[in-house]
């Protein structure tokens, strides 16, 4: 049987990414950040990926990388959704990463990997893996066409652009033209990417590339989304033992201690089921099932915790200064992120050959 725990390098691997995001990712930073004209924390993404070489975790060490494995990456991710932290980890290090280890394409792995350049797939933020999505046109040897959505796009160095024939293109950020919209994480922005005879170098067939990336990113959200649920349910908690009503404490309520051990054991559950996509992932076995059920689990306990955090926070949880707006946006943005829950139960009643009537 497949042992989903936390191994001693992943705890310490996990120590290390918490430390530093409590000294470089603190919430008020982050919702300064929010209302900036530079949400992405640069400084912090350098720390993660040339610092501590985070970039190239699926990377292998042959190809400027670090060898290690999906458990490793999903363990960061739920350190850096603690922290709602503002980096293009997910989309580069992960969907972008993916797609170049798909294509082959060597030269921007090793970039990736060693931080110097940020990588964004340009495919909607909503796509599910294996759905349609929108590609440009290449006429005379140059890309034209416009993609919405694109998740990160503003903070990219180079984008990986699907076109009508095929093919993934490698373009420069400078190429294109980047029109920021307007999107409810504002800790992970969404943009247009408008292309105009665009040069671009073709890398690999976009078709396999999309789908492995976006499989990657879908079973990895759900770490991210674990470690916003766990957040919020640990920060309520705290909060409720040290607020008092009537002379005791608020989370002595009987009413109050029934909805938290419910949302513990969604929690609880939503952790098995992020750890078995990440092994999943690693190992090949059953992937595309532990991605579905792993995503049809995963957006619905981390809203229903920042919506908890937001209410038994009470009025301060309604405030900008509490970072509990920040889980729940991010909450709600990662609920549609990769396709909707909905979609991943679609796609797991077809892989068990278990469909609707």
């Amino acid at each position: 049987m497949t042992d989903l725990l936390y191994s001693e390098e992943e705890e310490a691997l996990r120590a290390v990414v918490r430390d530093l995001l409590t000294d470089h990712c603190d919430a008020a930073g982050v919702i300064a950040r929010t209302e900036s004209d530079a949400p992405h924390d640069l400084s912090l993404w350098k720390s993660l990926a040339e610092g501590m070489g985070l970039a190239g975790l699926l990377v292998p060490e042959a190809q400027g990388g670090q060898g290690a494995t999906h458990r490793e990456v999903a363990v960061v991710l739920e350190e850096l959704g603690r922290a709602v932290a503002p980096v293009p980890y997910l989309t580069s290090a992960v969907v972008a990463t993916e797609a170049l280890l798909e294509c082959g394409a060597e030269d921007l792995l090793a970039e990736l990997a060693s931080g110097r350049r940020i990588g964004v797939l340009a495919v909607s933020l909503s796509v599910a893996p294996g759905a349609a999505h929108k590609a440009v046109r290449l006429e005379n040897g140059t890309l034209h066409g416009e993609l919405t959505g694109i998740a990160d796009a503003a903070a990219a160095d180079v984008l990986l652009v699907p076109g009508e024939d095929g093919g993934l293109y490698a373009v420069e950020a400078g190429a294109v033209t980047v029109v920021p919209q307007v999107s409810l994480d504002l800790t992970r922005p969404l943009a247009r990417v408008v292309l105009d005879g665009a040069a671009g170098r073709r890398i690999g067939d976009a078709g396999p590339a999309v789908r492995r990336a976006l499989r990657a990113g879908a079973g990895l959200l759900a770490s991210e989304q674990l470690g916003v649920a766990d957040w919020t349910l640990t920060e309520t908690v705290r909060y409720l033992k040290e607020r008092k009503q009537f002379n005791r404490p608020v989370g002595g309520f009987q009413a109050l201690k029934h909805r938290l051990a419910q949302l513990w054991l969604e929690v609880v559950s939503l952790r098995a089921a992020a750890r078995n996509a990440a092994d999943a992932l690693t190992t090949g076995d059953d992937t595309d099932v532990a991605v579905a059920v792993a995503q049809a689990y995963a957006a619905s306990v981390a809203v229903h915790a920042a919506e908890e955090a937001v209410q038994l926070h009470g009025g301060i949880g309604m405030t900008w200064e509490h970072p509990a707006h920040l889980c729940l946006k991010r909450a709600k943005a990662d609920s549609i992120a990769y396709g909707t829950a909905g979609a991943h139960r679609e796609a797991l009643a077809e892989l068990v050959d278990l469909r609707a009537p």
